[in-house]
């Protein structure tokens, strides 16, 4: 019972998947990235904005932010249930935590898309 409660109907073994889906997510952006910057080592403004003017990146790019965000959040679910004892306390940790990760993510679409 209290399992189901904590972890919303869902098993250890979903946080686990998406841990792992969202860092090879993270591991393949962040390779892509470095052979972008190490292939360009004369970048410019003009070539990093064509970059992110293209979809495809720009739809990388979001599924990399969202991947960071669910991993943070799967993380710091664990760390605070595991290392913060005091419900209220917990309470608000993991508040604060997931309305930081909704700005961020929101922030981060403005950035992208320019919204």
């Amino acid at each position: 019972m209290v399992t189901s409660i904590t972890s919303f109907g869902r098993s250890g073994l979903y946080d686990w998947m998406m841990q792992r889906v969202t860092a090879l997510v993270l591991a393949s952006y962040t390779v892509f990235m470095l052979g972008y910057l190490l292939l360009n080592p004369n970048l410019d403004y003009n070539q990093w904005s064509g970059l992110f003017e293209g979809t495809a990146m720009k739809i990388f790019t979001l599924l990399a932010m969202l991947s960071m965000v669910a991993h943070a959040w799967i993380g710091m679910w664990s760390v605070s249930t595991d290392y913060i004892k005091p419900t209220g306390i917990r309470f608000v940790f993991q508040s604060v935590c997931g309305l930081l990760a909704f700005i961020y993510v929101v922030w981060g679409i403005q950035i992208l898309w320019g919204i």
